[in-house]
C-alpha cells in the first residue's frame, strides 16, 4: 500500500479523527483543571488599610485570607499616626486572589534624627540653606553684639544652645544668633 492509497482509507479518516478527538478532550479537561486549580473567578477586594496600626491590619487581613509584606517605613508625615499604614500595594479596592500578599509603607514613630553640622562662623544665608536642606526649620533670629553682621555665631532651640554634633529630629526649628556687626539691632523674639 503506498502512501497515497492510505490517506485515502478509512484507517487514516479513523485515526484522524481519534487524534483530533483526543487533543479536544485534553485541551478541555486541562482548561478545567486550570480554572480550578487557580480559582479563576475567586477574588477579594482588597480593604482599605491606611491609617492602621500593624495590628489592626494583621486582624484585618486575616478576615480577608490576605497576607501582608512590610516594605518600608517613609519619611515620618505628621497627618498619619506613628506606625501606621500609609501607602499599600495593590491599593483598596483591587480585586486579588485569597492569600495574596498586601505590600505595606509603614509611617515611623517620628522625625529621623539629623546631626546638626558646623555651622558656625558662616554667613545667615549659608547657614540658612544648610539646615533647610538637611530638614530642620529656621525659627527667630537673635543678634548679639558683634564684629561680623549676619555672621552665625550660635544655634539655640528653646533658648538653649545647641552645638554642632547634636543630633535631633527632622522639622525642629532652630533659631540663630547672629552678630550685629556693632550695629544696634532690636532682639527679634
Amino acid at each position: 500500500m503506498n502512501l497515497l492509497q492510505y490517506l485515502k482509507s478509512k484507517e487514516f479518516l479513523r485515526t484522524i479523527i481519534l487524534i483530533v478527538a483526543f487533543s479536544l478532550i485534553i485541551v478541555f479537561s486541562l482548561m478545567k483543571w486550570l480554572a480550578y486549580h487557580t480559582k479563576h473567578d475567586e477574588r477579594i477586594a482588597v480593604p482599605n488599610l491606611e491609617m492602621l496600626s500593624l495590628e489592626e491590619t494583621e486582624k484585618k487581613l486575616e478576615e480577608y485570607n490576605l497576607n501582608f509584606v512590610v516594605i518600608d517605613s517613609a519619611s515620618f508625615n505628621p497627618k498619619f499616626p506613628p506606625k501606621s499604614v500609609i501607602e499599600q500595594n495593590p491599593l483598596a479596592g483591587d480585586y486579588v486572589k485569597e492569600n495574596r500578599k498586601i505590600y505595606l509603607t509603614l509611617n515611623p514613630s517620628d522625625y529621623r534624627q539629623v546631626t546638626i553640622p558646623n555651622v558656625l562662623d558662616q554667613t545667615k544665608r549659608q547657614v540658612v540653606i544648610q539646615l533647610k536642606s538637611i530638614g530642620f526649620r529656621i525659627g527667630k533670629e537673635r543678634y548679639i553684639k558683634d564684629l561680623g553682621r549676619d555672621v552665625v555665631r550660635g544655634l539655640e532651640i528653646d533658648r538653649k544652645e545647641i552645638k554642632p554634633g547634636d543630633r535631633f529630629p527632622k522639622n525642629t526649628v532652630i533659631d540663630l544668633v547672629l552678630g550685629d556687626g556693632l550695629i544696634r539691632k532690636e532682639t527679634v523674639y
